[in-house]
């Protein structure tokens, strides 16, 4: 089916830490089965607890499967359709300018966004290249030639950024 997505929608992945730690997550970007209370979302297990996440709503689960907190968009969000939008993304995008303009403090850190972003792209390289690797906790850097040649982006002759 040509629906404009480049990527699958559904992937399992486990990251696993220095510490011990293990997250295991379970991506449904438009799949139309309802999982996990649901319909197309994401569930990260972490060793500490659970939250699944998909554009309506989420809801947090300590570990022993007891919800501490769930928050529901008021309003219909996109739902499987391209771009988003409703509510809950319109919360973050005022949240992130009023921020710039000095009015409020970040609800969600670039830093904390750089992080989870970059355990989604380490999973898709991961699985176009068909294996695990390491990363070095610091850097973010990965531990892979394979890999690493996923790791940048090819830009049109003359708006390449310089740094």
């Amino acid at each position: 089916m040509n629906d404009g997505w480049e990527m699958y929608d559904t992937m399992f992945s486990t990251l696993k830490f220095s510490n011990d730690t293990v997250i295991n997550w379970d991506g449904k970007s438009r799949n139309g089965y309802d999982t996990y209370g649901g319909g197309r979302g994401t569930i990260i297990y972490g060793s500490e607890g659970s939250v699944f996440v998909d554009r309506g709503k989420y809801i947090l689960y300590d570990r022993n499967g007891k919800m501490i907190k769930d928050n529901k968009s008021s309003s219909n969000e996109a739902g499987t359709a391209l771009g988003g939008g409703g509510d809950m993304t319109t919360a973050h995008v005022v949240n992130f300018f009023d921020a710039i303009r000095g009015k409020s403090k970040l609800d969600s850190p670039i830093a904390d966004g750089v992080v989870s972003q970059a355990l989604v792209h380490y999973s898709n390289i991961a699985y176009r290249i068909d294996k695990g690797f390491d990363v070095d906790e610091v850097t973010g850097k990965m531990y892979d030639r394979d890999a690493m040649k996923l790791w940048k982006r090819d830009y049109e002759p003359g708006w390449e950024p310089t740094v």
